[in-house]
């Protein structure tokens, strides 16, 4: 039986950049959503004062050893969410050969094990209703490669793997599970691109631009779509045509 109540949806690192506009683009579409993240920005405060459909909850994925908990309080407090989008992610630009090891081990940590662990707890609370969807933020990098981001590119390539297995586990009881792999885009995530980088990657795109953080948050609701029912193990490029 359908519920009146909005679906819950689950945005890691929904605090700015494009998490932000994912939580935004959602709330759009009548969806509950907990931006969850290491702090809150008074961007995600502004939206949460002039919407009743938008939560923070403190998150921190490098502490694995929280996450267990945190899952059970999240589930208790609001439900089994329809959606789990991990986007959290962080990046040490450098070259390996010169990057501290703390700083791999800090990129593994969240963007991989973190993430592996908090879909391993909200996915067992998808299974009671046998529904949901699960989407994980990847990067054009982990196919492309960029010069100082090998560990970066790692570990997002570990996602993509990651989704296709996972799809084949959870397929039989309706849960989907894609990947979204985006090009290059004006956040906080590109800062450390000088502007003639930029400007090449504009350059050599079909379309001569950046992707918009709007575009790969429609995408990433897409998927969460009825429409989208039938995509799964899916990685999905909006990247302006970067790779084409």
């Amino acid at each position: 039986m359908e519920s009146n109540k909005p679906k819950v949806a689950l945005v890691t690192g929904g605090n700015r950049g494009l998490g932000l506009a994912i939580v935004k683009s959602l709330i759009d579409d009548d969806y509950s959503v907990v931006a969850a993240a290491r702090s809150n920005t008074p961007e995600l405060e502004e939206l949460i004062a002039n919407s009743d459909k938008v939560f923070f909850e403190p998150l921190d994925l490098s502490k694995r050893q929280e996450i267990h908990g945190w899952s059970k309080r999240f589930v208790e407090k609001y439900g089994a969410p329809y959606a789990l989008i991990n986007n959290a992610a962080i990046a040490h630009d450098g070259v390996l050969g010169t990057m501290h090891e703390s700083q791999i081990e800090d990129v593994i940590s969240i963007n991989v094990t973190g993430t592996l662990i908090l879909t391993k707890y909200i996915s067992r609370a998808m299974l009671r209703n046998r529904l949901g969807r699960i989407v994980n933020i990847s990067s054009i990098i982990a196919s492309t490669g960029f010069n100082g981001l090998s560990v970066y590119a790692a570990s997002k390539a570990a996602l993509n793997g990651f989704t296709k297995s996972l799809a084949r586990e959870l397929g039989k009881i309706n849960i989907t599970v894609n990947a979204v792999a985006p090009g290059y885009m004006e956040t906080s995530m590109s800062e450390g691109i000088n502007d003639t980088q930029l400007d090449q990657i504009r350059r050599r795109s079909a379309l001569k631009r950046l992707a918009e953080t709007s575009e790969v948050a429609s995408t990433v609701k897409y998927l969460l779509s009825k429409e989208a029912a039938a995509i799964t193990g899916s990685i999905l490029t909006v990247d302006a045509g970067n790779t084409a």
